[in-house]
């Protein structure tokens, strides 16, 4: 059984939450304040943790085979719990790619499974979609799912 199978992508809730995932990642792309990639972030997260506002794991079906990505999300999640960093679990790699632009023309495709939103220390980046999606992490915490997930609808 697959976490899409559990997890209905259809709710009204989710729809809401993936469009703010969506604008969050497309924004913190412009303004420079998105890491990509597993090695990228957790280099990132081992130097300044505190910078670390998001973390969103993005796998498709085909990925779940996949066990030295399985095991880093698993040290991924257990780091983003440590230091009270909201993390989401996605599916629709198609759709992150998309929304990201991926791939740029000539060049090779970046590892789109982790990204991570900063906000640097010197001023105070407020986003109604970052409130939403921060919202629905504690949420879904407050159900005791520590991971929550969000299914990236195409479009």
């Amino acid at each position: 059984m697959t976490l899409e199978e559990l997890v209905p992508c259809d709710s009204s809730k989710m729809q809401a939450v993936s469009e703010a995932v969506e604008r969050v990642l497309v924004a913190a792309q412009r303004q420079d304040r998105l890491t990509v990639g597993v090695y990228e972030s957790a280099k990132l997260m081992n130097v300044d943790p505190d910078s670390v506002v998001l973390c969103v794991l993005a796998t498709d079906e085909e990925d779940e085979g996949d066990i030295a990505l399985q095991i880093h999300f698993t040290l991924i999640q257990a780091f983003c719990c440590d230091n009270d960093i909201h993390i989401l679990r996605v599916s629709g790699m198609q759709r992150l790619a998309t929304i990201l632009g991926e791939p740029e023309p000539g060049a090779e495709p970046r590892d789109l499974h982790c990204l991570l939103v900063t906000n640097p220390h010197t001023d105070a980046w407020k986003s109604q979609g970052l409130a939403e999606v921060a919202s629905y992490c504690a949420e879904s915490r407050d159900k005791n799912q520590w991971v929550p997930y969000v299914c990236l609808q195409e479009r």
